[in-house]
């Protein structure tokens, strides 16, 4: 069978050069005689990879000398914990921005920790754009205000970084790291789940300032502690491996391309193919405000809410090769991830179908 084009909000497709690489190196890394997945993680062989993995992402994303990366595990939803154990120190206060799904969990996860404050939410529009944050809504004492950068499900992305003059912004980044060039120093922390732009899930990556590692109480667990990873270069225990080695072809991948500068441009020209074939449509319509829309993640939904003929889109776009665009349960209707590793052509052949799928069911 040959491949499909796979729009899962993840884990995502990766990008065919890198799996090539991968499976090229497969049962032989580097002359090994070994799989990366065999090779310990204090090899010579390893500390290479994760070494070369860090310095390629911190050239793609120009990140300051006074950030540390991290590859950890236990994705987004372990940083919804470990954040608050590391950050609530000071006034136990923090500022949260309600922008969809992900962002209610970190909420609840880190209000057993301390005085969490929801200072904005877009609930009142079924989260369907991000609401505007002034500098006075943020609490000055509090130790951090947390986004959700780039809203998987709901298909918004924060085009403006909020002004929070001292206050640190921590930012779940998950599916949009790595799609555009971004000024890492406005941010405190940035967390990511590699399953979407990254890599094969498994993996977390952190980029966090120095001064925000070092003040956890002495009763955090070890492995929730930054100092642990950081102290150990992401070494105190194995790491996801193979996941890492994934992510440096990865980053070598971005990097061949051009940068951050390049895959933004195609990124950019991706999203407006697919939303202006959905505005110009009859059948179907997306529910995103538009100066919030996503580059990476495009819900839209049937004009009159026929569940029925979503049902049928999706199964005959699987047919056709179109992959995993069935939406999210708690929003329906469709939606095409799109993220770096989807080709232009990928895109193409969705609003081919598309603008045929509304002809024969006009």
């Amino acid at each position: 069978m040959s491949r499909v084009y796979n729009f899962s909000a993840g884990p995502s497709m990766l990008p065919l050069p890198v799996l090539e690489k991968a499976q090229k190196e497969l049962l032989n890394y580097q002359g090994s005689g070994m799989s990366v997945m065999e090779l310990s993680h204090r090899s010579s062989f390893f500390t290479e990879i994760i070494t070369e993995a860090e310095k390629l992402l911190r050239e793609l994303m120009s990140i300051p000398d006074n950030y540390k990366v991290l590859f950890l595990q236990g994705g987004a939803s372990q940083q919804f914990a470990m954040l608050p154990m590391n950050l609530l120190i000071k006034n136990k206060k923090a500022d949260f921005v309600h922008t969809g799904s992900w962002s209610k969990k970190a909420v609840a996860e880190a209000k057993k920790f301390g005085d969490i404050r929801t200072i904005a939410s877009s609930e009142d529009k079924n989260f369907t754009y991000i609401p505007n944050i002034l500098p006075n809504m943020i609490d000055p004492e509090a130790d951090y205000l947390h986004i959700t950068m780039n809203n998987t499900i709901e298909g918004t992305v924060f085009t403006e970084i909020p002004d929070t003059t001292n206050v640190p912004i921590v930012t779940d980044m998950s599916s949009n790291i790595l799609s555009e060039e971004i000024d890492v120093s406005k941010f405190g922390v940035i967390y990511a789940g590699a399953q979407k732009n990254i890599a094969p899930a498994g993996l977390t990556v952190v980029i966090i300032r120095e001064d925000l590692i070092g003040n956890a109480p002495t009763h955090t667990p070890t492995m929730l502690n930054y100092e642990t990873h950081s102290n150990s270069g992401s070494l105190y225990n194995t790491p996801p491996t193979f996941a890492i080695y994934m992510a440096k072809l990865v980053f070598e991948w971005i990097r061949d391309l051009g940068g951050l500068k390049v895959m933004e441009k195609m990124n950019q020209e991706k999203a407006s193919l697919l939303y202006q074939c959905i505005d110009e449509s009859k059948l179907f319509t997306s529910p995103v405000a538009k100066k919030d829309r996503s580059l990476m993640n495009v819900p839209f939904v049937s004009v009159n809410g026929d569940k029925e003929l979503e049902a049928k889109f999706i199964k005959a776009a699987q047919a056709e090769g179109l992959e995993t665009l069935k939406g999210h349960r708690s929003v329906g209707g469709m939606r095409a991830s799109i993220y770096n590793a989807m080709p232009k052509q990928g895109v193409e052949k969705l609003v081919a179908f598309i603008n045929k799928f509304e002809k024969d069911h006009a």
